[in-house]
């Protein structure tokens, strides 16, 4: 049997069913995934470096005695309760014909015991053996389980009683939780609804005491009363009762009420000051740890949103780029709208990682170059989708845009349009529409303002919730959320020195208006082309804005075209002009018109004028889905909407061969300016150890290895490593991590101990971890994932820093 290629490094370069950037994906969220196969061992195929963090095993002690068999690992903890709760939760997925199922449930770990995890499942459509095939996401979830068990022994080391009430009205009183004190006075664990005769008794026999309290329940004030309570052994006891409304159900309150023993008066004045004191300790408690919990619960919702956003751009432009291996310019585009959703992820998670920002809701922007197509497509690429899956009109307009590069920060941007427009598709009904038109509203020398405006036909809000609208976890329309779209989107656009505007109306729709500024790129395409003007051009779109647009674009370049609204009249222009001994050199064709779609339209063109006019389609959504019907149908060439003078005069450029075409938007930094040096690359991931060796590799680079920090010391005392350029120092590495081997690195006794250059290439991204590493003895920091131009710029900062 064939053995796996392997690079000079000794990395196996295999495929497998997760992809490499996946897995890094998974990796960098620094959350637990696994796939398992759903038979009756419920087999793990893969999973990522924090399941195995999680469970404390080393991943090859784990394949090694478990053989990654769920059915084979609880039960060696012990466990066989929880697997069997698992079980029973898929099960009924499948059975039932979900596709996710969930629930919370305890991890046995490595050396005994467990944590408290929150599982979440999505089962996929693929089989393996006839069995399906499922993602399995843990989160760990058990300090705020340790959090409610320590609440639970605070009741019960409160002396005194400790109850829960929701109170519909005097005769609807339902005890919802007590202490070990109340409940072992009663004489039972059970909760007690309104129609216990022993409770019922103990509400009556305390009616003129409760019945005045009433009025101050239905508006959720404090109450305080003396109540007599009697158990099933006729032991009644004197009891000061204090109680507070700590939620709310379906309208109706929920008390909690803390009893003290006054039955011996002498010790009343005592007791009502601990009272007093421990009802204060319980409040703090209370309010310590809803506080907490409400915290991490809207945390992890809001983030659960934000991440899957971009990842489902990922995951879908991944599977497209799969099926068009073959297509060179469609690989180019699927890789730049991942590479654009992939740092958008990475913000959300440098946002998630730096809890200083979330607590303080301090958020950073940047100053960088941009192109507002890129933008734009991405935004369609996330957005499309979930239109088409509600049955959405979807569009994107673009009007009077010169200007193509922008300096700003695009990922706000992007997060800015996707709350919008995401929202703008959760709320509008079936065969609606939703439309995003970005507009120029002033342009200065060095700076430009841009609107974008995103309109719906949906459902609208009313007047009263608009004044609510910005206000975190308000919503009107209870559809699913957190309430926190809005006021994230607001406090985006206030950074970016912008404004937000909304105009709703109920059952007609919304339209909310953004402007913002952005600074101009030195690199702004030319204000005239080269003319074209010798081509003839037919435009046929439904849209007539959109018609205009493309007219104004195609002027630009000295093209005079004719534009007709409709495939039948794109058809009948180009037989008259045939049959007039002339003919069009391009036709511009939309995809979805109506009576006559554009596949239909160029299938009828071809039989007209056969190969000699050059059919371009052009549509607003993703043309995978089309791109065979209408390759067969005599499309040569696809573009997406909105148009820009630069893609669509390259587009035009490059089907005729009139000329060169305009320089198109930054692609990858390619750069040989570390040709003839030696880099040690010390990683003990095999994975992210094949990433830096190729990026160093692309730049010229010679590479060698050290999987530890040992090993990185002993290469740099061996003659390579005397004659080695510079280090680049993983942190988290077995042996000897990686302060400990920069420290050792720069006591040896050869000349260069003090002067290589040694950086830190870690996922340990926060301030203190920088400083961490200069204090080693380190020159500098990078941070993974990798920034190939950042690598770049500060290995030859430090390499001209040595000469």
């Amino acid at each position: 049997m064939a053995q796996p290629l392997k690079n000079n490094c000794g990395v196996e370069l295999t495929g497998g069913d997760v992809s490499e950037d996946y897995e890094l994906l998974m990796n960098t969220m620094q959350v637990s995934v696994s796939k398992h196969i759903l038979d009756e061992h419920f087999t793990a195929i893969w999973s990522n470096a924090f399941y195995y963090q999680l469970i404390r095993y080393p991943k090859a002690e784990y394949e090694a005695l478990f053989h990654n068999r769920p059915d084979l690992y609880y039960p060696y903890h012990h466990y066989e309760e929880e697997l069997h709760k698992i079980q029973e939760v898929v099960l009924d997925a499948i059975e039932t014909g979900k596709t996710e199922y969930g629930l919370t449930t305890r991890m046995p770990v490595k050396g005994g015991g467990h944590i408290w995890v929150q599982l979440h499942g999505v089962i996929t459509k693929n089989m393996y053996d006839g069995y399906p095939v499922a993602y399995s996401v843990l989160v760990n979830i058990d300090d705020t389980v340790k959090m409610q068990q320590a609440q639970s022994i605070t009741y019960n080391n409160i002396p005194g009683f400790v109850a829960k009430y929701l109170i519909r009205d005097y005769l609807h009183i339902e005890l919802l939780e007590a202490n070990k004190q109340f409940t072992e006075f009663f004489g039972t664990t059970q909760t007690r609804s309104s129609d216990d005769q022993l409770f019922r008794m103990n509400v009556e026999s305390n009616r003129e005491s409760i019945i005045p309290q009433m009025e101050q329940v239905k508006r959720g004030e404090h109450v305080r009363f003396l109540a007599i309570l009697q158990n099933q052994k006729g032991k009644s006891l004197f009891m000061q009762a204090n109680g507070d409304c700590v939620d709310w159900i379906d309208g109706s309150p929920v008390y909690l009420l803390t009893y003290i023993d006054v039955t011996d008066l002498t010790e009343l004045r005592q007791m009502q000051e601990k009272l007093k004191e421990q009802k204060q300790q319980l409040q703090d408690a209370l309010f310590s740890a809803q506080k907490a919990n409400a915290a991490k619960r809207d945390f992890l919702s809001r983030m659960s949103h934000e991440i899957r956003t971009p990842m489902n751009a990922i995951i879908g432009m991944t599977t497209i780029a799969a099926v068009h291996l073959d297509d060179q310019h469609r690989i180019e585009d699927c890789l730049e709208k991942i590479s654009f959703s992939s740092k958008h992820l990475l913000a959300l998670i440098n946002d998630i990682l730096d809890m200083s920002k979330i607590e303080d809701g301090k958020l950073t922007i940047s100053h960088a170059p941009f192109y507002l197509k890129q933008v734009l497509d991405s935004v369609s690429t996330i957005i499309y989708p979930q239109a088409a899956a509600r049955g959405l009109g979807f569009k994107v307009s673009v009007q009077d845009m010169a200007e193509e590069e922008l300096l700003g920060d695009s990922m706000r941007v992007n997060q800015i349009l996707i709350n919008l427009l995401s929202n703008a598709v959760k709320f509008t009904p079936e065969h609606g529409k939703v439309q995003l038109e970005v507009k120029r509203l002033k342009r200065h020398d060095n700076s430009i303002k841009l609107s974008f405006t995103v309109s719906d036909t949906g459902r609208g809000m009313s007047e009263e919730f608009l004044e609510r609208l910005y206000q975190p976890f308000e919503q009107e329309n209870t559809i699913g959320g957190t309430g926190l779209g809005m006021p994230i989107t607001k406090n985006l656009v206030g950074l970016l020195d912008g404004t937000i505007s909304v105009r709703s109306v109920l059952d007609q729709g919304t339209t909310f208006t953004v402007e913002l500024p952005f600074g101009l790129s030195q690199r702004q395409p030319p204000l005239t082309y080269p003319t074209m003007g010798t081509l003839r051009v037919l435009v046929s779109d439904d849209d007539p804005d959109d018609c205009t647009y493309a007219t104004l674009l195609l002027d630009k370049f000295g093209i005079k075209p004719k534009w007709v609204q409709s495939g039948r009249e794109a058809v009948a222009e180009i037989r008259q002009t045939y049959d007039a001994g002339e003919n069009y050199d391009i036709c511009l064709i939309d995809w979805q018109m109506p009576e006559m779609d554009g596949i239909e339209t160029t299938r009828q063109i071809r039989r007209i004028v056969g190969s000699d006019t050059l059919i371009i389609i052009i549509t607003a959504y993703d043309y995978s889905e089309i791109e065979t019907a209408a390759r067969e149908a005599g499309a040569n060439l696809f573009l997406s909407k909105p148009l820009f003078a630069s893609s669509l005069y390259n587009a035009l450029m490059a089907a005729t061969e009139m000329g060169a075409p305009l320089p198109k938007p930054h692609a990858l930094f390619k750069t040989n300016s570390l040709a003839g040096r030696k880099i040690l690359v010390a990683e003990d991931n095999d994975l992210n150890l094949e990433i830096a060796v190729e990026i160093l590799s692309m730049a010229g680079a010679a590479v060698d290895c050290a999987h530890t920090g040992k090993e990185a010391v002993d290469w740099f005392q061996s003659s390579e490593g005397r004659t080695g350029d510079a280090i680049l120092m993983d942190i988290q590495m077995p042996e000897m991590d990686g302060y400990q081997a920069a420290k050792a690195i720069r006591r040896c006794a050869y000349p260069n101990a003090g002067t290589i250059p040694i950086i830190a290439m870690t996922a340990n991204a926060f301030r203190e971890d920088v400083d961490a590493a200069l204090a080693a003895g380190m020159d500098a920091h990078v941070a993974k994932p990798i920034d190939v131009e950042e690598l770049y710029r500060t290995l030859g900062k430090c390499l001209k820093d040595i000469r």
